[in-house]
């Protein structure tokens, strides 16, 4: 090995470790690696540069702004109060009617604003008809996971995926291209759920600040509950170091985090992001908070929304489909001949769809910058660089040589299973598109190596990114309903891990029957 190779090695190792301890933000790590790539000569500045002005981080930041129209719009909190059935039921029939129209709409909005709206709506009805709300909420995080490995826009690991193929000079994925495995893992997921979440997943755990609730409660306070998110200005500082209620004006009485329930010594507990604090909080609170991009979440026990016109919804819902209906259509060989000047796929559409959105104000265009997750687009601009320098330095083309001679004699499909769990063992410990990041290089020179098409790997890797359900850290939403549900970490696991297989199996036998090697 040649010094550029051990130095990316060491830098990846560094950036692994820093990821799972949490010490920065993600894109931060990530940004701190591609320096360190800079200063050694690994990257040039051209090559460092390229990936902020990649087509598919484009698109997710335009697909953020989308999402919030959508949900700002009210649309998807009107569509769950008519899929939540009234009166008496059995978690069975609650979930048949919810979870299949659920993945639908995580196919082609960001999960995180849809468990954000749909969490707290399903667990005030959970209580209502007297069902154990942990029936539902992990359900509801991995259906919106199972929907978005279905289409491009999906998940933002999708998107990285195909701009990486498109700068390795491939054609890229169509709108519905990953559809033709996605569709049958969740189906295989929606099933597994319905049959087995329910013996599977805990029964209600009661809060004990429900159990002591009317001690020491002055009158003009009430409940909320509070998911903390990256930008939080405590993360990583103990409650006693950050004052919460000079900050925000509410009193923190219980703290729930990486599935422990602290309320005791609160001063002394380290905050992170997922983290759900239960408040005493005045009526002000939700209000002046629940566009705060500090948190990630805001739940009080009432609808807490204001009524939106029906001309909005249905505008915002029009325009959705409008980008859906022409990035399809764009792709089609006939359209494409008609229109040789320009390209009228996913990002033609939804740079469009966002200035409508805006201009109409379906979001609030002043405030758009608040609605982008600025991190994760740090984090899919960096992982374009390192999988550049992992090129550049021979490490990618090193690590497939390795993995060849392991399965020397089995071929391909042995191929597809390893790069499968290399990239699934990724995204639970760290991010899915630093995943992503580090597994399409390798995948890229497999490929190469073999003399075959690399699509096979390219879609391999789409799945085994975004199949985070063994524990809540690998994705957000997963952290979201961890702590609204008073989750324990081996919840996850127990549930999570069978359906890790499912996907697993789908994708090693199906991938290549669809995409020949």
């Amino acid at each position: 090995m040649n010094f550029e190779i051990i130095f990316v090695l060491l830098a990846l190792v560094g950036m692994i470790a820093a990821l799972i301890w949490d010490k920065l933000r993600p894109g931060m790590v990530l940004l701190t690696v591609v320096v360190l790539f800079l200063c050694a000569g690994i990257l040039t500045p051209k090559e460092m540069l390229e990936g902020f002005s990649n087509k598919g981080m484009i698109t997710v930041g335009m697909l953020f702004l989308v999402s919030e129209g959508i949900r700002q719009s009210g649309a998807l909190g009107q569509l769950i109060k008519k899929l939540l059935p009234e009166g008496k039921t059995t978690v069975f029939k609650a979930q048949f009617r919810m979870l299949p129209p659920i993945a639908f709409i995580s196919a082609f909005l960001n999960n995180t604003p849809v468990v954000v709206i749909f969490a707290p709506i399903i667990k005030r009805w959970a209580e209502s008809v007297k069902l154990p709300a942990t029936k539902f909420l992990i359900p509801l995080s991995y259906v919106t996971i199972l929907g978005g490995i279905c289409t491009l826009i999906g998940t933002s690991t999708n998107l990285v995926v195909h701009g990486m193929i498109l700068e390795a000079g491939y054609e890229g994925f169509t709108m519905f291209e990953l559809g033709k495995v996605g569709i049958f893992i969740a189906l295989a997921g929606i099933i597994y759920l319905f049959i087995f979440s329910n013996k599977l997943l805990p029964d209600s755990r009661t809060d004990t600040y429900e159990e002591e609730e009317e001690e020491g409660n002055p009158g003009n306070l009430h409940r909320v509950e509070a998911v903390l998110g990256s930008r939080f200005p405590g993360i990583n500082k103990t409650l006693g170091e950050f004052n919460f209620t000079r900050h925000y004006g509410a009193i923190v009485k219980e703290v729930k985090s990486g599935g422990q329930r602290f309320t005791r010594d609160l001063d002394k507990v380290v905050l992170h992001e997922g983290d759900t604090l239960v408040l005493w909080a005045d009526e002000t609170f939700v209000p002046t908070w629940g566009e705060s991009s500090v948190f990630l979440l805001l739940a009080n026990g009432s609808e807490g929304t204001e009524p939106v016109s029906r001309k909005k919804r249905w505008l915002a819902l029009g325009l959705l489909i409008f980008m859906i209906v022409g990035a399809t259509v764009g792709e089609l060989p006939v359209v494409r001949k008609a229109f040789p000047e320009i390209r009228l796929d996913m990002f033609f559409f939804v740079c469009i769809t966002t200035i409508i959105m805006a201009w109409t104000k379906i979001f609030p265009p002043k405030k758009y910058t608040k609605y982008i997750s600025w991190d994760i687009l740090i984090t899919i601009a960096c992982a374009f660089a390192i999988s550049k320098a992992m090129e550049n330095s021979g490490f990618a083309a090193l690590i497939a040589r390795h993995i060849i001679d392991m399965a020397h004699n089995i071929g391909p499909y042995a191929l597809l299973a390893i790069l499968f769990i290399i990239t699934n063992i990724f995204t639970e410990l760290i991010t899915n598109n630093a995943a992503a990041a580090l597994s399409f290089p390798i995948a890229l020179s497999v490929a190469t190596q073999l003399g075959v098409d690399p699509t096979p790997f390219f879609v391999v890797i789409c799945m085994a990114a975004s199949a985070s359900f063994s524990t809540p850290i690998g994705y957000q939403t997963n952290l979201i309903v961890q702590g609204i549900g008073s989750y324990k970490f081996t919840d996850f696991v127990k549930i999570g891990l069978p359906l890790n297989l499912i996907t697993f199996l789908i994708s090693v036998f199906m991938i290549p029957l669809i995409w020949k090697f």
